[in-house]
């Protein structure tokens, strides 16, 4: 699959069904979203910057391309938020998709009001320093997860999931299945009766009828 096969089917799956599909144990959880409800899909940029410093986030946008989602390791540390509006709208102007931030951030008005895909941990009026270090394209930790450059990121109102391109065409098929599988369960809860097939071969596995 091209990466623009891989973004328009991502668009229609749901991270859930990526999330049960990666074994329920990976993903990225602990961040709020900021934006409203458009969807984040994009490739990462990694950037690891010093605890509310965001220098480095500054030179990491002059070399982003088009598409990229900005993922920056502030090391979970909240204290100074890491972006507000102005590197936002330059962020936009770049051609950035979003950004997932293990830190905070500020100006959330600005964000909810542009449409932007901001995912952080929290929100903080204080500004960030200017003075480094930091870096780039390196395998970062976001709430314990680790991202590595290039690997996709998706993020909807349950939370943002990571993974590597080489299992992105499988990952899809996978997730795909399971849509319709649940569309399945669906049809059969719609029915009205107390007997679920999908429900009572659970509770027969566990011994519970």
């Amino acid at each position: 699959m091209t990466d623009t096969e891989i973004f328009e089917a991502l668009a229609r799956i749901p991270t859930s069904h990526l999330s049960d599909n990666l074994d329920r144990m990976q993903g990225i959880a602990g961040l709020n979203r900021y934006h409203g409800s458009k969807k984040l899909i994009g490739r990462a940029l990694t950037v690891k910057v010093r605890p509310g410093d965001n220098l480095w986030i500054y030179k990491a946008l002059t070399l982003g391309q088009p598409g990229d989602v900005l993922v920056i390791d502030g090391h979970g540390e909240t204290s100074n938020a890491l972006v507000g509006e102005l590197i936002m709208l330059y962020a936009i102007q770049r051609g950035f998709h979003g950004f997932v931030i293990d830190g905070a951030v500020r100006d959330c008005a600005a964000f909810l009001d542009a449409g932007f895909p901001c995912y952080a941990k929290t929100l903080n009026h204080k500004g960030p320093y200017k003075l480094g270090p930091g870096q780039i394209n390196v395998a970062v930790n976001v709430c314990g997860q680790v991202v590595n450059p290039g690997d996709w990121v998706v993020g909807d109102e349950d939370g943002v999931v990571t993974f590597a391109p080489d299992s992105a065409q499988e990952l899809i098929a996978k997730a795909l299945a399971t849509a319709e599988k649940e569309r399945g369960i669906k049809q059969e809860i719609s029915n009205g009766q107390v007997y679920q097939k999908w429900l009572f071969d659970t509770l027969e596995k566990n011994q519970l009828v």
